[in-house]
């Protein structure tokens, strides 16, 4: 496992240590990434390694498989990552990566999973996130298997199994009458206080929020490595990638950067086109591709039964933008009715209960190969980012479903 040799700022490039914890740039508060020295690790870090130390060690199963590139520090895992890339029945070219197998139900298991590991290693003591509810779980799980206290603030009208979680791992949770951007807000205040109260460092709140602390896309980069893994080392033409804060396609980018620079992939291969799925009740980076605007704008009255997409302003718009035109990909947004349809033509044609953000990607491949615009052949990967059934209560309200009396 490597040490990181620094973090780097994604707008300005400035160059910050990671020797504490770290949220936003200091010069212009853009969000960091984590660099390694890429030479040594082109030394160490070996693909055909891969297999052979994920069998030899239990430390090195799901998502540490990757150790090799990800940071230095004992693992808190609660066996997250290496989930299953299923073939679609009907098309030959599509595969879901089916993020419901991990823990807690949802792909914010890998970002929050390593997020909590380096809380850990740091030694910090609270940990609080806004969340429109996935992330709210699983920072909850792994606070819990990490000693760590946990503070969420949820929507009030989040899936019921996001309130639950919180309340089952022990963790201390607030329920907002507004959006996840009040929530953040709320957060913010809260440290705010901490700190003008001088209340002693090592209990108050650290932000854990997306994109505003540099672990969460490392931990989401492990789905980069594996689809390419899973396909034998090749790229596919497109990735599906429904997008609320944005973090899994801004990290998926970062582990092709990374590849391609270690070898492992090689340099110049063609990338897959990034394509941002969005409910059009909530849809301020396809709002800004159709526009051709390299920013979003806050998307007014967010209303959308996707509570995963329900995110109006994401912190790291500019970077998901910018790589959308980078790889010739596309934002699309499918409405709330179109999400339905979905839901239920998968689940009852392939056997698959998608979350409402899955099923916004596959609402919107649906219509591109009927728009001619994709190919059934086009190698595609879909990612369905959470378990339909952490969305039961969503997704009977959305059928007008009530339980027989």
């Amino acid at each position: 496992m490597p040490a990181i040799a620094f973090l780097e700022c994604s707008r300005c490039r400035h160059h910050v240590s990671a020797a504490t914890p770290q949220t936003l740039c200091p010069l212009c508060a853009g969000s960091l990434y984590v660099r390694y020295d890429m030479e040594a690790l082109k030394r160490t870090a070996k693909r055909e390694d891969i297999v052979p130390r994920a069998a030899a060690s239990s430390t090195s199963l799901g998502m540490w498989r990757y150790s090799a590139v990800l940071p230095d520090v004992t693992p808190v895992t609660l066996g997250e990552g290496w989930t299953p890339m299923l073939k679609s029945k009907r098309y030959p070219g599509l595969f879901i990566k089916e993020e419901g197998a991990n823990p807690t139900g949802t792909f914010k298991a890998r970002g929050l999973g390593l997020a909590v590991t380096m809380a850990k290693h740091y030694g910090l003591q609270h940990l609080a996130v806004p969340s429109a509810g996935n992330a709210a779980g699983a920072l909850a799980a792994y606070a819990a298997a990490a000693d760590i206290a946990a503070h969420i603030f949820m929507p009030k009208d989040v899936p019921f199994a996001n309130y639950l979680e919180g309340i089952v791992y022990g963790a201390d949770v607030t329920m907002v009458d507004g959006l996840i951007s009040d929530c953040a807000r709320m957060v913010g205040e809260n440290i705010k206080a901490q700190k003008e109260a001088n209340t002693p460092p090592e209990q108050v709140w650290f932000d854990i929020s997306t994109l505003k602390e540099p672990f969460r896309v490392e931990g989401k980069k492990t789905m980069g490595y594996e689809l390419v893994e899973q396909l034998g080392w090749t790229y596919p033409d497109a990735v599906f990638y429904p997008t609320g804060g944005g973090v899994g396609l801004i990290g998926m980018w970062k582990a092709f950067e990374e590849m391609e620079e270690l070898g492992w992939i090689e340099k110049g291969s063609k990338r897959p086109k990034m394509y941002a799925l969005q409910a059009a009740g909530c849809a301020p980076i396809t709002t800004a591709f159709e526009a051709h605007k390299p920013v979003s704008e806050f998307f007014q009255n967010a209303a959308t039964f996707a509570a995963g997409l329900r995110v109006p302003k994401p912190y790291g718009d500019t970077i998901i933008l910018d790589i959308l035109a980078k790889s010739g990909g596309q934002a699309i947004s499918a409405t709330d009715e179109a999400i339905l349809a979905s839901i239920l033509d998968w689940a009852k044609n392939e056997g698959l209960f998608l979350s409402p953000e899955g099923a916004a990607a596959t609402a919107a491949y649906d219509q591109l190969i009927a728009s001619g615009d994709l190919k059934p052949t086009d190698k595609v990967v879909l990612f369905n980012t959470g378990a339909g059934l952490k969305y039961t209560d969503m997704t009977a309200e959305a059928m007008h479903l009530k339980r027989p009396s």
